[in-house]
């Protein structure tokens, strides 16, 4: 029993690390093929990627996508961050909206970015008084649209009926 006991803890000690591992490898790797293709556009040190809603498409400065991410930062502190990073890379700020959720658009070369920055409360925040934040950053290269109305040619006739 004792054996079957040990054999249980060492089996769910190495599933558990193993999770952990292919997470790491999967935030390594993220960051590299973020850093590749938006390799002018900064993003805090301590952002996380969420993988299920981040889209990529294009290389270097024909990229579009959306890229979440979550920060241990504040939004006000993120905002800072890049209010100053953006600079230092050619980004220039043509719109904003703060306040409690921030919002900031950038252009350069032709490129647009809009990163939507918005309180994330945990519970260790709810008792330490610290909250980090919820990042979704939008790129769009203007050759990424080619068609304004898509919808354009469309035969309604052949649409199967809504009930």
């Amino acid at each position: 029993m004792k054996n079957k006991t040990l054999l249980a803890l060492l089996f769910s000690t190495i599933l558990f690390s193993g999770c952990a591992l292919v997470t790491d490898e999967y935030q390594a790797n993220q960051r590299k093929v973020i850093a590749y293709l938006l390799e002018d556009f900064p993003l805090p040190s301590d952002a996380e990627i969420i993988k299920a809603p981040t889209v990529l498409l294009g290389t270097g400065e024909a990229i579009s996508g959306r890229i979440i991410l979550t920060s241990g930062f504040s939004p006000a502190e993120n905002l800072i961050f890049y209010g100053t990073e953006t600079l230092t890379t050619g980004w220039q700020l043509i719109s904003s909206k703060v306040g409690e959720e921030v919002t900031l658009v950038y252009a350069k070369n032709g490129r647009f970015a809009t990163i939507y920055i918005a309180p994330r409360g945990t519970f260790q925040g709810f008792i330490t008084g610290d909250y980090g934040s919820d990042i979704d950053i939008s790129v769009v290269h203007p050759d990424a649209i080619a068609a304004q109305n898509p919808y354009n040619d469309l035969n309604y006739e052949n649409l199967p009926e809504s009930p």
